[in-house]
């Protein structure tokens, strides 16, 4: 993966290499608490991946928020840059505007379809403007397929991922007290 990122000119956004098969999530709040384990598709995303495992791997998914939560369609978290709790500067109201200081990934559009437990990455109207943000589907939603690159799959953890704090309104915006991801690790 490693020749990979530099052929594609993204070395410098990796301080060291990142081997990982999946993330270990540690929830907390007051829907979800527990841990979610994601097998990681290396070989379907790879950008992406590793991409997600260096912030990982870094501590900066920690205390980030679950800001973006559909009943029946998604969980969405990962905002490092306006979605961490323990910010002196936090506000649910930026939470899932921002992302990391990497830069944005292209596409890894596969074939993977969005079912149930898939984790795909979050991104705006460009197709290539994924980079920290992602979601874990609730339900199918077929919709995405081809149109959000799929990184990964809840392989333990549905339990808890059900259990997360609902949203209100169509953009399922989460008020008051969100879930978060207390700790976030790659695991091989």
């Amino acid at each position: 993966m490693r020749k990979l990122i530099a052929a594609l000119g993204l070395a410098a956004a990796f301080a060291a290499p990142v081997s990982a098969a999946g993330l270990k999530i540690e929830v907390a709040g007051e829907g979800a608490n527990g841990a979610i384990t994601i097998d990681l598709f290396e070989d379907v995303a790879p950008l992406h991946v590793a991409q997600i495992t260096a912030l990982a791997a870094e501590g900066q998914y920690d205390n980030v928020v679950f800001h973006r939560v559909i009943d029946g369609f998604m969980a969405q978290t990962g905002d490092v840059q306006f979605g961490d709790m323990q910010a002196d500067d936090f506000s649910m109201r930026m939470a899932g505007r921002g992302g990391s200081e990497l830069g944005d990934i292209k596409a890894e559009f596969s074939d993977k379809p969005f079912d149930r437990a898939i984790v795909g990455m979050a991104r705006s109207q460009s197709p290539d403007s994924a980079n920290s943000q992602f979601f874990i589907m609730f339900a199918e939603g077929h919709f995405l397929n081809g149109q959000y690159t799929v990184v990964g799959e809840v392989t333990e953890g549905m339990d808890v991922v059900d259990q997360i704090k609902r949203g209100k309104g169509r953009n399922g915006e989460v008020r008051g007290q969100p879930d978060r991801m207390v700790s976030v690790t790659v695991t091989e």
